[in-house]
Protein backbone atom coordinates (compact mmCIF):
# COMPACT_ATOMS: atom_id res chain seq x y z
CA UNK A 1 0.00 0.00 0.00
CA UNK A 2 1.24 2.99 -1.24
CA UNK A 3 0.58 5.05 2.35
CA UNK A 4 2.92 2.68 4.39
CA UNK A 5 6.44 3.93 5.83
CA UNK A 6 8.43 2.35 3.71
CA UNK A 7 11.27 1.83 6.77
CA UNK A 8 10.33 -1.06 8.48
CA UNK A 9 10.46 -1.22 12.37
CA UNK A 10 9.13 -3.84 14.80
CA UNK A 11 8.29 -2.73 18.37
CA UNK A 12 11.03 -3.74 21.17
CA UNK A 13 8.63 -4.87 23.93
CA UNK A 14 5.96 -6.53 21.50
CA UNK A 15 5.89 -7.85 18.27
CA UNK A 16 4.31 -5.19 15.91
CA UNK A 17 5.60 -3.63 12.95
CA UNK A 18 5.17 -0.17 11.59
CA UNK A 19 2.91 -1.10 9.19
CA UNK A 20 0.15 -1.19 11.22
CA UNK A 21 -3.16 0.94 10.33
CA UNK A 22 -4.67 2.77 12.89
CA UNK A 23 -2.53 5.74 13.62
CA UNK A 24 -2.38 7.53 17.42
CA UNK A 25 -3.01 11.26 17.44
CA UNK A 26 0.16 12.31 17.81
CA UNK A 27 1.06 10.57 15.01
CA UNK A 28 -1.36 12.26 12.70
CA UNK A 29 0.19 15.73 13.60
CA UNK A 30 3.50 14.86 12.21
CA UNK A 31 2.03 13.22 9.16
CA UNK A 32 -1.12 12.68 8.21
CA UNK A 33 -0.82 10.66 4.82
CA UNK A 34 1.07 7.52 7.30
CA UNK A 35 -2.37 6.21 8.77
CA UNK A 36 -0.14 3.31 10.84
CA UNK A 37 0.56 2.77 14.57
CA UNK A 38 3.07 5.39 15.98
CA UNK A 39 5.79 5.08 17.41
CA UNK A 40 7.91 6.53 20.20
CA UNK A 41 11.86 5.20 20.87
CA UNK A 42 11.08 1.50 19.31
CA UNK A 43 8.35 1.27 21.16
CA UNK A 44 4.97 1.20 19.52
CA UNK A 45 2.28 3.13 21.17
CA UNK A 46 0.14 0.02 21.96
CA UNK A 47 2.48 -1.25 24.23
CA UNK A 48 2.96 3.30 25.62
CA UNK A 49 -0.53 2.91 26.81
CA UNK A 50 -0.04 -0.24 28.21
CA UNK A 51 3.15 0.94 30.41
CA UNK A 52 1.74 4.57 30.70
CA UNK A 53 -1.43 4.26 31.85
CA UNK A 54 -3.03 0.92 31.68
CA UNK A 55 -0.66 -0.32 34.27
CA UNK A 56 -1.60 2.58 36.53
CA UNK A 57 -5.78 2.76 36.32
CA UNK A 58 -7.40 2.28 39.43
CA UNK A 59 -9.65 -0.74 38.70
CA UNK A 60 -11.53 -0.36 42.05
CA UNK A 61 -12.14 3.29 41.28
CA UNK A 62 -13.28 2.53 37.73
CA UNK A 63 -15.92 -0.10 38.70
CA UNK A 64 -17.68 2.78 40.88
CA UNK A 65 -17.92 4.45 37.82
CA UNK A 66 -19.61 1.17 36.12
CA UNK A 67 -21.90 0.57 39.04
CA UNK A 68 -23.15 4.30 39.14
CA UNK A 69 -23.28 4.14 34.91
CA UNK A 70 -25.94 1.28 35.37
CA UNK A 71 -27.64 2.41 38.55
CA UNK A 72 -28.49 5.61 35.54
CA UNK A 73 -29.57 3.24 33.00
CA UNK A 74 -31.55 0.27 35.36
CA UNK A 75 -35.15 0.98 35.05
CA UNK A 76 -37.63 -1.45 36.37
CA UNK A 77 -40.36 -0.01 33.51
CA UNK A 78 -37.75 -0.88 30.39
CA UNK A 79 -38.46 -4.06 28.71
CA UNK A 80 -34.92 -3.73 28.19
CA UNK A 81 -31.79 -1.60 29.99
CA UNK A 82 -28.76 -2.39 27.78
CA UNK A 83 -27.75 -3.81 24.61
CA UNK A 84 -24.79 -6.00 23.95
CA UNK A 85 -23.70 -6.45 20.44
CA UNK A 86 -22.00 -10.30 19.88
CA UNK A 87 -21.22 -13.19 18.67
CA UNK A 88 -21.55 -15.41 21.02
CA UNK A 89 -17.71 -15.57 21.42
CA UNK A 90 -15.99 -15.68 24.99
CA UNK A 91 -16.09 -11.77 25.23
CA UNK A 92 -19.84 -10.82 24.31
CA UNK A 93 -20.18 -13.92 26.84
CA UNK A 94 -18.59 -12.14 29.71
CA UNK A 95 -19.97 -8.74 29.04
CA UNK A 96 -23.84 -9.67 29.17
CA UNK A 97 -23.58 -12.37 32.08
CA UNK A 98 -21.83 -9.46 33.74
CA UNK A 99 -24.03 -7.21 33.40
CA UNK A 100 -27.18 -9.38 34.10
CA UNK A 101 -25.85 -11.67 36.93
CA UNK A 102 -23.84 -8.74 38.80
CA UNK A 103 -24.73 -5.41 38.14
CA UNK A 104 -29.33 -6.91 37.48
CA UNK A 105 -29.32 -4.83 34.39
CA UNK A 106 -31.77 -6.37 32.24
CA UNK A 107 -30.02 -7.29 28.63
CA UNK A 108 -30.18 -7.81 25.07
CA UNK A 109 -28.08 -9.14 23.04
CA UNK A 110 -28.03 -8.22 19.44
CA UNK A 111 -26.12 -10.75 16.83
CA UNK A 112 -24.69 -9.27 13.14
CA UNK A 113 -24.78 -12.81 11.60
CA UNK A 114 -21.39 -14.13 9.86
CA UNK A 115 -20.91 -14.88 6.72
CA UNK A 116 -20.82 -18.20 6.36
CA UNK A 117 -21.57 -19.79 10.14
CA UNK A 118 -18.91 -22.51 11.55
CA UNK A 119 -19.74 -25.52 13.11
CA UNK A 120 -18.47 -24.36 16.63
CA UNK A 121 -19.37 -20.88 15.98
CA UNK A 122 -23.36 -21.96 15.73
CA UNK A 123 -23.02 -24.13 18.73
CA UNK A 124 -21.15 -21.10 20.93
CA UNK A 125 -24.01 -18.57 19.50
CA UNK A 126 -26.57 -21.12 20.67
CA UNK A 127 -25.35 -21.78 24.57
CA UNK A 128 -24.64 -18.48 24.60
CA UNK A 129 -28.71 -17.46 24.05
CA UNK A 130 -29.39 -20.96 26.47
CA UNK A 131 -27.92 -18.62 29.35
CA UNK A 132 -30.46 -16.35 29.79
CA UNK A 133 -30.86 -13.60 27.57
CA UNK A 134 -33.24 -12.63 24.97
CA UNK A 135 -31.58 -12.27 21.39
CA UNK A 136 -31.94 -10.77 17.91
CA UNK A 137 -30.57 -11.85 15.26
CA UNK A 138 -29.63 -9.77 12.37
CA UNK A 139 -28.96 -11.74 8.79
CA UNK A 140 -28.46 -9.41 6.08
CA UNK A 141 -29.56 -10.51 2.26
CA UNK A 142 -27.60 -13.14 1.27
CA UNK A 143 -27.05 -12.38 -2.50
CA UNK A 144 -26.88 -8.44 -1.71
CA UNK A 145 -24.02 -9.39 1.28
CA UNK A 146 -22.23 -11.84 -0.79
CA UNK A 147 -21.56 -9.10 -3.76
CA UNK A 148 -20.90 -6.80 -1.69
CA UNK A 149 -17.90 -8.61 0.24
CA UNK A 150 -17.20 -9.76 -3.59
CA UNK A 151 -16.67 -6.28 -4.35
CA UNK A 152 -14.93 -5.50 -1.20
CA UNK A 153 -13.00 -8.46 -2.09
CA UNK A 154 -11.78 -6.99 -5.26
CA UNK A 155 -11.44 -3.21 -4.93
CA UNK A 156 -10.33 -3.59 -1.23
CA UNK A 157 -8.38 -6.76 -0.70
CA UNK A 158 -10.83 -6.20 2.58
CA UNK A 159 -13.78 -9.32 2.58
CA UNK A 160 -14.67 -8.27 5.61
CA UNK A 161 -15.37 -4.48 5.17
CA UNK A 162 -19.59 -5.11 4.76
CA UNK A 163 -19.89 -6.94 7.30
CA UNK A 164 -17.74 -4.84 9.83
CA UNK A 165 -20.68 -1.67 8.24
CA UNK A 166 -23.11 -3.59 9.40
CA UNK A 167 -21.61 -4.99 12.88
CA UNK A 168 -20.97 -1.14 13.68
CA UNK A 169 -24.66 0.19 13.15
CA UNK A 170 -26.63 -3.17 13.86
CA UNK A 171 -27.20 -2.30 17.93
CA UNK A 172 -27.53 1.59 17.86
CA UNK A 173 -30.22 1.10 15.23
CA UNK A 174 -31.90 -1.68 17.60
CA UNK A 175 -31.28 0.60 20.57
CA UNK A 176 -33.91 2.97 18.24
CA UNK A 177 -36.27 0.46 18.22
CA UNK A 178 -36.82 -0.39 21.55
CA UNK A 179 -35.88 2.41 23.64
CA UNK A 180 -33.12 1.65 25.19
CA UNK A 181 -30.22 3.78 25.74
CA UNK A 182 -26.90 1.90 26.50
CA UNK A 183 -25.07 0.03 24.47
CA UNK A 184 -22.01 -2.01 25.98
CA UNK A 185 -19.37 -3.39 23.44
CA UNK A 186 -16.25 -5.47 25.47
CA UNK A 187 -12.94 -4.06 24.14
CA UNK A 188 -12.12 -0.60 22.47
CA UNK A 189 -9.82 -1.70 19.84
CA UNK A 190 -7.69 1.23 20.14
CA UNK A 191 -5.96 -0.32 23.08
CA UNK A 192 -4.12 -2.54 20.25
CA UNK A 193 -3.30 0.51 17.91
CA UNK A 194 -2.80 3.08 20.80
CA UNK A 195 -5.21 6.13 20.16
CA UNK A 196 -4.34 8.00 23.69
CA UNK A 197 -7.45 9.97 23.23
CA UNK A 198 -9.96 7.36 22.53
CA UNK A 199 -8.44 5.37 25.05
CA UNK A 200 -9.46 7.57 28.03
CA UNK A 201 -12.62 7.96 27.54
CA UNK A 202 -15.34 4.83 28.19
CA UNK A 203 -17.43 6.27 25.46
CA UNK A 204 -16.99 5.27 21.41
CA UNK A 205 -17.26 8.54 19.27
CA UNK A 206 -20.49 8.57 17.92
CA UNK A 207 -18.57 9.18 13.99
CA UNK A 208 -17.85 5.69 14.21
CA UNK A 209 -21.50 4.68 13.78
CA UNK A 210 -23.62 7.24 12.84
CA UNK A 211 -23.87 9.33 9.41
CA UNK A 212 -24.71 13.43 9.33
CA UNK A 213 -27.49 13.45 7.26
CA UNK A 214 -28.98 12.04 4.36
CA UNK A 215 -26.18 13.59 1.71
CA UNK A 216 -23.41 11.86 3.86
CA UNK A 217 -21.26 10.36 1.26
CA UNK A 218 -21.39 6.37 1.42
CA UNK A 219 -19.35 3.16 0.14
CA UNK A 220 -19.97 -0.16 0.39
CA UNK A 221 -17.06 -2.61 -1.42
CA UNK A 222 -15.21 0.40 -2.48
CA UNK A 223 -18.35 1.44 -4.43
CA UNK A 224 -20.78 3.98 -4.28
CA UNK A 225 -24.27 4.59 -3.61
CA UNK A 226 -24.53 5.16 -7.05
CA UNK A 227 -22.47 2.64 -8.80
CA UNK A 228 -23.92 -0.09 -6.53
CA UNK A 229 -27.44 0.86 -8.31
CA UNK A 230 -26.21 1.52 -11.62
CA UNK A 231 -23.62 -1.23 -11.98
CA UNK A 232 -24.46 -3.97 -10.18
CA UNK A 233 -28.33 -3.82 -9.27
CA UNK A 234 -28.06 -3.06 -5.67
CA UNK A 235 -30.56 -0.53 -4.23
CA UNK A 236 -30.91 2.05 -1.37
CA UNK A 237 -33.41 -0.58 -0.25
CA UNK A 238 -31.04 -3.37 -0.47
CA UNK A 239 -28.07 -1.61 1.33
CA UNK A 240 -30.82 0.15 3.89
CA UNK A 241 -29.57 -2.44 6.84
CA UNK A 242 -26.08 -1.12 6.54
CA UNK A 243 -27.22 2.43 6.58
CA UNK A 244 -25.83 4.39 10.23
CA UNK A 245 -28.33 6.08 11.68
CA UNK A 246 -28.46 10.19 12.04
CA UNK A 247 -26.10 11.46 14.25
CA UNK A 248 -29.34 13.45 15.27
CA UNK A 249 -31.16 10.80 16.04
CA UNK A 250 -29.02 9.19 18.07
CA UNK A 251 -28.13 12.38 19.88
CA UNK A 252 -32.14 13.14 20.63
CA UNK A 253 -32.70 9.49 22.10
CA UNK A 254 -29.62 10.36 24.24
CA UNK A 255 -27.85 6.96 22.90
CA UNK A 256 -24.60 5.86 24.31
CA UNK A 257 -21.60 3.35 23.05
CA UNK A 258 -19.84 2.40 26.48
CA UNK A 259 -16.44 -0.34 25.99
CA UNK A 260 -16.41 -2.82 29.55
CA UNK A 261 -12.33 -2.33 28.67
CA UNK A 262 -13.05 1.18 30.23
CA UNK A 263 -14.34 -0.08 33.42
CA UNK A 264 -13.29 -3.80 33.95
CA UNK A 265 -9.08 -4.72 33.30
CA UNK A 266 -9.65 -6.77 29.96
CA UNK A 267 -8.33 -9.72 29.27
CA UNK A 268 -9.19 -12.35 26.21
CA UNK A 269 -7.64 -15.77 28.05
CA UNK A 270 -9.63 -14.64 31.26
CA UNK A 271 -12.38 -13.96 29.06
CA UNK A 272 -12.26 -17.49 27.62
CA UNK A 273 -11.70 -19.18 30.67
CA UNK A 274 -15.39 -17.55 31.85
CA UNK A 275 -17.07 -18.50 29.03
CA UNK A 276 -16.13 -21.61 29.40
CA UNK A 277 -17.15 -22.02 32.71
CA UNK A 278 -20.32 -20.16 32.81
CA UNK A 279 -21.63 -21.15 29.04
CA UNK A 280 -19.91 -24.27 27.89
CA UNK A 281 -18.07 -22.03 25.19
CA UNK A 282 -16.28 -24.43 22.88
CA UNK A 283 -12.59 -23.73 21.68
CA UNK A 284 -11.77 -24.69 17.79
CA UNK A 285 -12.26 -28.19 16.78
CA UNK A 286 -9.53 -29.74 15.46
CA UNK A 287 -6.76 -27.30 18.05
CA UNK A 288 -5.33 -24.04 16.87
CA UNK A 289 -6.93 -21.24 14.42
CA UNK A 290 -5.21 -21.25 10.96
CA UNK A 291 -2.51 -18.61 10.78
CA UNK A 292 -2.04 -19.02 14.86
CA UNK A 293 -1.59 -20.70 17.73
CA UNK A 294 -4.82 -19.66 19.93
CA UNK A 295 -7.81 -21.61 19.46
CA UNK A 296 -10.51 -19.58 21.23
CA UNK A 297 -10.53 -16.40 19.35
CA UNK A 298 -12.44 -15.33 15.65
CA UNK A 299 -14.12 -19.15 15.52
CA UNK A 300 -17.31 -17.98 13.75
CA UNK A 301 -17.25 -17.15 10.36
CA UNK A 302 -16.03 -19.18 7.94
CA UNK A 303 -14.25 -16.42 6.08
CA UNK A 304 -12.48 -14.96 9.49
CA UNK A 305 -9.61 -17.07 8.29
CA UNK A 306 -9.61 -14.40 4.68
CA UNK A 307 -9.44 -11.36 7.23
CA UNK A 308 -6.43 -11.90 8.71
CA UNK A 309 -4.31 -13.56 5.53
CA UNK A 310 -5.48 -10.13 3.55
CA UNK A 311 -4.04 -8.16 6.38
CA UNK A 312 -0.88 -10.40 6.10
CA UNK A 313 -0.38 -9.66 2.36
CA UNK A 314 -1.19 -6.12 3.08
CA UNK A 315 0.96 -5.01 5.82
CA UNK A 316 2.52 -8.22 6.44
CA UNK A 317 1.77 -8.97 9.67
CA UNK A 318 -0.80 -11.81 10.26
CA UNK A 319 -3.26 -13.41 12.38
CA UNK A 320 -0.11 -14.76 14.83
CA UNK A 321 1.45 -10.97 15.35
CA UNK A 322 -2.05 -9.77 16.13
CA UNK A 323 -2.38 -12.34 19.10
CA UNK A 324 0.83 -12.04 19.82
CA UNK A 325 1.60 -8.46 20.67
CA UNK A 326 -1.99 -8.56 22.99
CA UNK A 327 -0.49 -11.93 24.56
CA UNK A 328 2.90 -10.42 25.68
CA UNK A 329 1.39 -6.64 26.93
CA UNK A 330 -0.98 -9.55 29.54
CA UNK A 331 1.83 -11.28 30.80
CA UNK A 332 0.91 -14.61 29.29
CA UNK A 333 4.01 -15.20 26.97
CA UNK A 334 7.47 -14.13 26.33
CA UNK A 335 8.36 -11.66 23.69
CA UNK A 336 11.19 -14.36 22.69
CA UNK A 337 7.93 -17.15 22.63
CA UNK A 338 5.91 -15.04 20.33
CA UNK A 339 8.45 -14.90 17.75
CA UNK A 340 9.03 -18.78 17.86
CA UNK A 341 5.13 -18.79 17.18
CA UNK A 342 5.30 -16.23 14.59
CA UNK A 343 8.00 -17.77 12.78
CA UNK A 344 5.67 -20.68 13.05
CA UNK A 345 2.30 -19.74 12.02
CA UNK A 346 2.20 -16.18 10.39
CA UNK A 347 0.96 -15.94 6.93
CA UNK A 348 -0.07 -19.90 6.89
CA UNK A 349 -3.15 -19.36 4.43
CA UNK A 350 -6.50 -20.44 5.75
CA UNK A 351 -7.19 -23.65 3.19
CA UNK A 352 -9.69 -24.93 5.41
CA UNK A 353 -12.67 -22.60 4.17
CA UNK A 354 -11.11 -21.81 1.12
CA UNK A 355 -13.52 -23.30 -1.90
CA UNK A 356 -16.39 -22.08 -0.19
CA UNK A 357 -14.75 -18.53 0.21
CA UNK A 358 -14.32 -18.49 -3.52
CA UNK A 359 -17.82 -19.27 -4.21
CA UNK A 360 -19.16 -17.30 -1.88
CA UNK A 361 -17.93 -13.86 -3.38
CA UNK A 362 -18.23 -15.68 -6.86
CA UNK A 363 -14.53 -15.72 -8.15
CA UNK A 364 -12.03 -18.67 -9.26
CA UNK A 365 -8.92 -19.30 -7.44
CA UNK A 366 -7.12 -17.49 -10.35
CA UNK A 367 -8.82 -14.82 -10.12
CA UNK A 368 -7.76 -15.15 -6.21
CA UNK A 369 -4.17 -14.93 -6.78
CA UNK A 370 -3.88 -12.37 -9.21
CA UNK A 371 -5.80 -9.72 -6.72
CA UNK A 372 -3.89 -10.92 -3.73
CA UNK A 373 -0.36 -10.31 -5.44
CA UNK A 374 -1.10 -7.07 -6.94
CA UNK A 375 -1.45 -5.31 -3.40
CA UNK A 376 1.65 -7.08 -2.28
CA UNK A 377 3.49 -3.92 -1.34
CA UNK A 378 6.81 -4.18 -2.69
CA UNK A 379 9.08 -2.55 0.28
CA UNK A 380 7.04 -5.60 2.09
CA UNK A 381 7.33 -8.30 -0.47
CA UNK A 382 9.98 -9.98 -3.11
CA UNK A 383 9.61 -12.96 -5.52
CA UNK A 384 12.64 -15.84 -6.26
CA UNK A 385 12.26 -18.57 -7.79
CA UNK A 386 8.58 -17.76 -8.51
CA UNK A 387 7.78 -17.78 -4.99
CA UNK A 388 6.65 -14.59 -2.71
CA UNK A 389 8.43 -13.71 0.08
CA UNK A 390 8.04 -11.40 3.36
CA UNK A 391 11.69 -9.03 3.46
CA UNK A 392 10.80 -7.91 7.11
CA UNK A 393 10.47 -10.94 9.76
CA UNK A 394 10.54 -10.18 13.01
CA UNK A 395 11.84 -12.92 14.40
CA UNK A 396 15.34 -12.19 12.17
CA UNK A 397 15.61 -8.55 13.34
CA UNK A 398 18.95 -8.29 16.04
Amino acid sequence: MHYLPKKVIFCKLCVQSNQRPGPSPEHLKKNKSVPTIGFKEGICDACRYYSEIKSKINWKLREKKLKKLCDKYRDKNALYDVIVPGSGGKDSIYVSQLLKNKYKMKVLSVTWAPHLYTDIGWKNFQSWCKTGIDNILVTPNYKVHSKLTSLAFKNLVNPFQPFIMGQKVCAPKIALKYGVKLIFYGENNSEARGHYKENLSPIMDIKHYTRKNNKTKLFYGGVSLKDLKNKHGITNRDLEIYMPPLEQQIRKRGVEVHFMSYYKKWSPQENYYFAKKNSGFQTNIGGRSEGTYSKFSSLDDKIDGQHYYTMFIKFGQGRAMNDACRDIRDGFISRDEALLLMKKYDGEFPKKYFSEFLKYIDIDEEKYWKIIDKVRPKHLWGKKNGKWFLKHKVWQQK
